[in-house]
């Protein structure tokens, strides 16, 4: 619905005709139709949050309502969660505003918890804020923002081509190594919203795991897999990557147990495991699938390293170093167990096989992927990832 200040002018006074009391004001209807100054650039400022009356749907929050922070953990959940863990959760990695304008241009201003240096990752990616736009799900990228390296408050105007009358539909990716104090988006003085255009299906897809999941090493936050998963399959996703802290703690999965009715849940946690894996993931299991034993669970081993190229031919052919292999053995055993049990909601994928033939190059560091990297992922993660989602359609849960 179109929420423009004069329609709701016009809506409030004939409601208002017709049952003989004093009009209301219109920020006691709608504090989104607020008329706000603009300021010495003639953008006004809006703060997103989860609301039904907002024009901005933020996503990967999911605990957001109940304290008001962009963070990726409950404050309130009566669980201990592991140090490490706790410190990550306040990166903001695979949130996401959604909004429709048709604002000639849209900004951002935001502080941010610091610098998003890292010497190995952008700090477009670790700590910027990038933009995509476009009509309903075809978006494209628009602009990264960019400011002082010594800077934790900036503004940055993200897209100037509006011409004041078409609704654009826009996603605001955040940083994925660096935590968000405040957040506002500036639109053009005037400017008119629309409600978003929904998902496919609003039930998130839940994923587990370590800094490839956090989005080490993207340029830029739209180039996360998640991310690039989120705007082709037009669903959202909850980003719990913990960067050298997915170590499948019993505390984990009681966490994504908080989470109401998943589309999906994904484990992606081999890479911060190590040899434990044969420990913790048995128990971990156990715990999701005493708690639902309908979900569906996609347990995904690790990308293939640089190292494992050594001494071979760099393609999918070439044998995975022992330990590795040992790590996936035991992930496809699991997988094996709860099959013969006849668990029909459990799917298997071989993340050695998600970087191609030439996996080594498809890396910053020998482990972290690139963009070209996460692209790669996204690619052949997404036919699986349809496939069993086409099995668990929205009709089919309620």
């Amino acid at each position: 619905m179109k929420k423009s200040i004069i329609s709701v002018l016009a809506a409030t006074a004939a409601a208002t005709a017709i049952a003989g009391g004093p009009l209301p004001k219109i920020e006691d209807l709608d504090r989104y139709m607020t008329i706000k100054e603009p300021d010495e650039s003639g953008f006004v400022w809006y703060k997103p949050d989860v609301s039904e009356d907002s024009p901005f749907k933020l996503i990967g929050f999911y605990w957001y309502g109940e304290d008001h922070i962009f963070n990726r953990l409950p404050q309130k959940s009566g669980i201990e969660f592991p140090k490490g863990v706790k410190v990550l959760a306040q990166h903001t990695a695979g949130g996401q505003v959604r909004f429709r304008t048709n604002s000639k241009r849209v900004a951002v201003r935001a502080e941010t918890t610091g610098f998003g240096a890292m010497n190995h990752m952008a700090q477009t990616g670790s700590g910027g804020f990038d933009l995509y736009a476009g009509k309903g799900t075809d978006q494209i990228f628009l602009k990264t923002t960019t400011y002082p390296l010594n800077e934790t408050k900036f503004t940055s105007i993200l897209f100037t081509e509006g011409d004041g009358e078409t609704m654009y539909d826009f996603t605001l990716n955040f940083p994925l190594y660096n935590g968000v104090k405040s957040l506002e988006i500036g639109v053009d003085a005037g400017a008119e919203f629309e409600t978003p255009l929904p998902f496919v299906d609003d039930r998130p897809i839940v994923i587990y795991g370590t800094s490839v999941t956090q989005g080490g090493c993207a340029s830029r936050p739209g180039s996360l897999f998640t991310n690039i998963l989120s705007r082709r399959l037009n669903r959202p996703f909850i980003n719990l990557g913990f960067s050298g802290n997915g170590c499948g703690e019993p505390e984990m999965a009681h966490l994504i147990n908080l989470i109401d009715n998943p589309a999906l849940i994904i484990i992606d946690y081999e890479g911060n495991a190590d040899e434990a894996m044969d420990k913790t993931l048995t128990p971990f299991m156990e715990i999701l699938r005493n708690h639902d034993p309908d979900v569906p669970i996609l347990i995904m081993t690790r990308i293939r390293s640089a190292f494992e190229a050594w001494g071979h031919s760099n393609t999918m052919a070439d044998p995975r170093a022992e330990r590795m292999q040992i790590r996936y053995q035991h992930q496809k055993n699991e997988y094996d167990k709860w099959v013969a049990r006849g668990d029909k909601n459990i799917y298997f994928l071989d993340g050695g096989t998600l970087l191609g033939d030439d996996y080594a190059d498809c890396t910053v560091d020998g482990i972290h992927p690139t963009d070209m990297g996460f692209f790669r992922m996204a690619d052949n993660m997404e036919p699986v990832l349809r496939d069993i989602l086409a099995k668990y359609p929205v009709e089919k849960q309620q």
